[in-house]
């Protein structure tokens, strides 16, 4: 991997995803799935049929609002099993800090500055 990313720097990179997006935007379908899977992520699922939704409409049951709503109905549900959570999130910053830090010593380093990572991780 490091030398793919001495070989290609974050400008020949920009061009590529530049070339990619006036290819998408003249009607290139594979351009437009490329970036689409990059800037979007491919669907977990598949999308429901509109039966489904027609069903769902009827019975007054909104799947996003399910998902999103399960994990507060689970900690008051069950209260026992999330005596931990505000322990894991601690660990979870804790690790994304150490893991920024690495970064950062990596990137200066090793990389010119124009390859450098901000610290909320976008590039720049």
């Amino acid at each position: 991997m490091g030398v793919l990313l001495d070989a290609v720097t974050l400008d020949d990179w920009r061009g590529v995803v530049t070339g990619a997006l006036q290819a998408a935007k003249g009607g290139d379908p594979q351009a437009r799935n490329w970036l689409a899977q990059y800037l979007v992520g491919r669907p977990e699922m598949k999308a429901p049929t509109p039966l489904n939704i027609v069903v769902q409409q009827l019975n007054g049951r909104d799947p996003l609002v399910e998902r999103l709503a399960e994990p507060t109905i689970e900690r008051d549900k069950y209260p026992s099993l999330h005596t931990n959570d505000a322990y894991e999130a601690h660990i979870r910053a804790l690790v994304a800090t150490e893991l920024l830090e690495k970064i950062k010593q990596v990137e200066t380093i090793e990389n010119p500055a124009s390859m450098r990572i901000s610290g909320d991780l976008s590039i720049k």
